[in-house]
């Protein structure tokens, strides 16, 4: 086809072309489909009346008492069933593979070429050409008293009434097809010229060429863009992109593999795996990655792929999280203390001092304790304060956080770095936990054990809920992998991420249990605290 035929010419007359072929192909196939299809329910109908004519006591005795005789009455029988059913023919042979009826009474008495099929006493189909031309075929055991195969039933059903079916079938797809295929050219027709409408009357290098300059604009100056041609190499990169991937300043031209290593972040800016806002965590940024395969008239030009800076939104969204949690923590503890308040008042207006004092203390006792536990055994500040916060948001929800007698940090530890990255690694972990032991059984409670000890921090959090799906131990780390309900803006697939990126950066290792009651531990290598001696 030229290239000056116009766009509507070309869109018509390849949408026939092609209706045209996919339709003959149709036809094709469902004639044969439809051939197969009506050989089997043959096939079906002559083994059904085998087996009637099997089921038959006639049949066994004759077949028991050897009787060959064309005149025999399980001849008559099988004659009278052949015209009932319309069947072609109806055979009775024995395990020696003599004929006891046929509808040629010369073969009668004489042996079968083809094996028997139902020695094993199973029936068997089959298309035979046979004596009297093609059928479909069915075969039925005949038992004898003792439950062993005597002999066979053959009943077969001419191939011409499969023909002849199929035949009165074609007809009606035959239409089916003709008016597809003119259906199909009609709307061809009108697609071509709503297309030509809709471009303004522009032609396909008219087209391509506008399309490409707008390809090549950067979308969304805010965002970070990367274009791709179909080999992969780079071919525009915005300042933006630079910024948050970190790509050198001559990055265009070149491939993924050559600007970035092997990880999830150049898995998914390469397109694999594939799908809309995938998450991605870098050493400082919380990335939302499209990417978009970009082609014209069938021909693919590369693609765009697009990154979103999320990582103040994360972090906002946590730090709400964890205010939320808190605050509904402490109107808890208020309408708790309220309650208190009343019933100690209600003792003293009752005169019961001693009782009051009773009471006073032990609702004071449970909580003071664990602070003076957690105080007791964690030294550094900033990581018992995360305990004891985490402590009333887990109560809040039903769950007991404990703390584990085998706990100990120092009071100091290497560095507000350091200490930052525990407190990530344990905050997110205890979270998760809580989240999961609120939808186990009761009694709810997260463990947790934090020991300092051989230069290592181990940090071992467990739970009592349904635990990690079987086979996903691995999958949870992952950006974007969650097994809570999906909620919008709630950042899922983010915490157990984090706490494999801090932990791979201060050079710690991380294990998980699968299965109920999952069990989290992370080992960090550690100097001994500032002041130890």
């Amino acid at each position: 086809m030229s290239r000056r035929t116009k766009l509507s010419t070309r869109i018509l007359v390849s949408q026939v072309a092609i209706l045209f072929v996919t339709m003959c192909l149709g036809f094709g196939l469902y004639a044969t489909l439809t051939a197969d299809q009506l050989d089997q329910q043959y096939q079906q109908r002559a083994l059904s009346i085998a087996q009637s004519v099997a089921a038959m006591p006639e049949v066994s005795q004759a077949l028991l008492a050897g009787d060959v005789r064309p005149a025999s009455t399980v001849q008559a029988l099988a004659s009278r069933v052949q015209q009932s059913t319309g069947a072609r023919f109806i055979v009775v042979i024995n395990t020696s593979g003599v004929r006891l009826t046929h509808p040629m009474a010369s073969l009668i008495g004489q042996r079968i070429s083809e094996p028997i099929h139902v020695l094993n006493g199973q029936p068997f189909t089959d298309v035979d050409p046979g004596t009297l031309g093609p059928s479909a075929d069915g075969f039925a055991p005949v038992f004898g008293p003792d439950g062993r195969v005597i002999g066979e039933v053959s009943a077969g059903i001419q191939e011409k009434q499969v023909s002849g079916a199929l035949w009165h079938e074609l007809p009606l797809i035959a239409l089916y097809t003709v008016l597809a295929l003119l259906f199909g050219a009609i709307a061809a027709l009108l697609l071509a010229r709503r297309l030509k409408r809709t471009t303004f009357g522009l032609e396909l290098h008219e087209i391509a060429r506008l399309l490409q300059e707008r390809e090549a604009m950067l979308h969304g100056v805010r965002e970070g863009v990367i274009t791709f041609d179909p080999d992969g190499n780079i071919t525009l990169i915005n300042d933006e992109a630079r910024r948050l991937i970190g790509l050198r300043a001559d990055a265009i031209g070149h491939r993924l593999d050559e600007l970035l290593p092997a990880g999830r972040l150049r898995e998914v800016l390469a397109g694999e795996p594939a799908g809309p806002d995938q998450l991605v965590i870098t050493d400082e940024h919380s990335l939302v990655v499209n990417r978009m395969a970009v082609n014209l008239t069938g021909r693919a030009l590369g693609a765009v792929v697009t990154l979103r800076d999320r990582t103040e939104v994360d972090e906002l969204m946590r730090e709400l999280t964890s205010t939320r949690g808190l605050t509904d923590a402490l109107r808890a503890q208020q309408h708790e203390f309220a309650n208190h308040m009343h019933t100690v008042s209600g003792l003293l207006e009752l005169g019961r001092s001693d009782e009051a004092l009773s009471f006073i203390a032990e609702t004071t006792g449970a909580s003071g304790r664990f602070a003076e536990s957690v105080g007791a055994r964690i030294g550094h500040p900033v990581i018992a304060a995360l305990i004891l916060a985490k402590s009333t948001m887990a109560s809040e929800r039903d769950v007991t956080l404990l703390l584990s007698e085998l706990s100990h940090v120092p009071s100091a530890l290497l560095g507000p770095q350091i200490t930052q990255g525990i407190v990530t690694i344990l905050g997110n972990l205890i979270d998760n936990a809580i989240d999961a032991a609120a939808l186990g059984p009761d009694p709810a409670h997260v463990t947790v054990r934090i020991v300092h000890a051989d230069d290592e921090l181990t940090i071992r959090v467990s739970d009592t809920g349904p635990g990690i799906p079987e086979g996903a131990s691995l999958s949870i780390f992952r950006e974007g992998f969650s097994t809570k309900q999906n909620v919008a803006g709630a950042g899922r697939g983010i915490g157990l991420a984090l706490v494999r990126r801090v932990t791979d950066r201060m050079g710690g290792r991380i294990t998980v249990t699968d299965g109920p009651g999952p069990v989290f531990m992370v080992v960090l290598p550690m100097p001994s605290p500032v002041g130890a001696s």
